[in-house]
């Protein structure tokens, strides 16, 4: 598929599509990227007076997806949130769940998922909301966590490197799920989400997102509009799991996925740390002036998503007086 063609799939897919979700609810609350906590980023950073920062975020599922597969629902509850913690830079301390369902018995899938990755990942379940008598399974789920230093969707630079870092050792579970948690051992998923916070102790990367519903191209694009920056993609230069194509991958939503922007000189020291754990990560890109996703390849350019001409999810800070 060749950059137009693909860039003509990609904005109409769902998985882009539905995260347009998130400007009508800023809207209606009144939020910006300059309200407190940075609205458009993976989680609100909210200052610690002794220094640092502490993090609250929080993920809802859609019901298809907890009918469907509801002991992955409850896995992925926890597992997105600790995701959401380390794009931050962070560290995860504690989750809440809350949950809906007819019946205890119905629950119970949904409630292990979430016992076995609150285990699995090394972080407690310290309360919630239970429901018993709902019409049907409903899941969300909240984390807080605290970091030292930040990486902020709204910190990439022009002139960066776009960096991809990709765990491919899984598979496809259900939907365009990538899922390459539930075979690792527990303390290579501890030690593969303590590489952000290490980075951005270390002062290699500010700015970047985990890789969620949307996938490479639809994070690009958030990351460049909280960033108000252009973003470019060498179509080319994206590693692909055996036997996936580029058009699904670029949707995908990775169990382990982060886009990081870096300079020239700290890029090579991120893949490295990235490769001594055996994760994929490359250099897929630049953070460019304009306000343009664009993907190239064989030196054809097609523009993707421009979020000045259609605000994506409308959060950037210079919008606060709009």
């Amino acid at each position: 598929m060749d950059p137009a063609a693909l860039a003509a799939h990609l904005t109409a897919h769902p998985s882009i599509t539905g995260k347009r979700d998130i400007a009508s609810a800023a809207r209606a609350l009144n939020l910006t990227g300059s309200a407190p906590g940075a609205p458009g980023d993976d989680a609100a950073a909210l200052p610690r007076p002794e220094g640092g920062w502490d993090l609250l975020a929080g993920e809802g599922f859609i019901p298809g997806f907890v009918a469907h597969d509801p002991w992955f629902a409850g896995w992925c509850g926890v597992m997105v949130n600790l995701s959401d913690i380390a794009a931050m830079g962070g560290r995860a301390t504690a989750l809440l769940d809350a949950v809906w369902a007819p019946d205890a018995d119905s629950a119970a899938p949904l409630l292990k998922g979430l016992s076995d990755a609150a285990s699995a990942y090394g972080v407690p379940i310290v309360g919630g909301h239970t429901n018993l008598r709902a019409p049907a399974l409903g899941l969300s789920v909240s984390v807080t966590g605290r970091a030292e230093r930040l990486i902020s969707s709204f910190a990439a630079q022009p002139g960066e490197q776009l960096i991809a870092a990709i765990d491919h050792r899984g598979t496809y579970r259900s939907f365009d799920n990538f899922c390459a948690a539930l075979e690792a051992p527990h303390d290579r998923l501890r030690g593969d989400l303590s590489l952000l916070p290490a980075l951005a102790e270390e002062g290699l990367t500010a700015a970047g997102k985990d890789i969620s519903q949307g996938g490479i191209a639809g994070t690009a694009l958030m990351l460049a509009e909280c960033s108000d920056t252009g973003i470019e993609i060498d179509l080319d230069a994206i590693p692909l799991p055996a036997g996936v194509p580029l058009a699904r991958w670029l949707v995908s939503f990775p169990s382990f996925g982060f886009l990081l922007t870096a300079s020239d000189a700290a890029a090579p020291g991120i893949l490295a740390r990235f490769a001594a754990r055996d994760i994929t990560a490359a250099l897929i890109g630049r953070v460019t002036d304009g306000t343009c996703v664009t993907l190239t390849r064989d030196g054809v350019r097609a523009p993707f998503w421009d979020h000045a001409a259609a605000p994506y999810l409308s959060l950037a800070p210079e919008s606060a007086d709009a």
